[in-house]
């Protein structure tokens, strides 16, 4: 086990000023005490000739092939439009443009 104290724990809340309550001043000196813990049998593992990865698994590029295929001609599109201005929507204005 790890030797974090709760008076240490205490001591970092002061210094971070959060008020902790003695339960949780104990909760976390145990739960830092594992972190710490854990965090030295991945130290004891990680040797120098074990390279560093960023992924348990490989990455590989998920994007599919672009295959142009046919769309809507503008007047379709347009077709359900409320407003239109030439090729466009027409929209109401939301900023105050001068």
């Amino acid at each position: 086990m790890s030797e974090i104290t709760a008076e240490q724990v205490a001591h970092l809340a002061y210094l971070a000023r959060i008020d902790l309550s003695p339960l949780e001043i104990t909760n976390l000196t145990h739960d830092l005490g594992q972190i710490v813990d854990s965090i030295a049998k991945v130290s004891e593992v990680a040797t120098a000739d074990t390279p560093a990865t960023s992924h348990p698994m490989p990455l590989t590029n998920v994007f599919r092939e672009d295959i142009v295929v046919p769309s809507l001609t503008v007047e379709q599109a347009l077709s359900g439009a409320p407003d239109r201005a030439g090729d466009k929507f027409r929209v109401p204005a939301i900023l105050d443009e001068e």
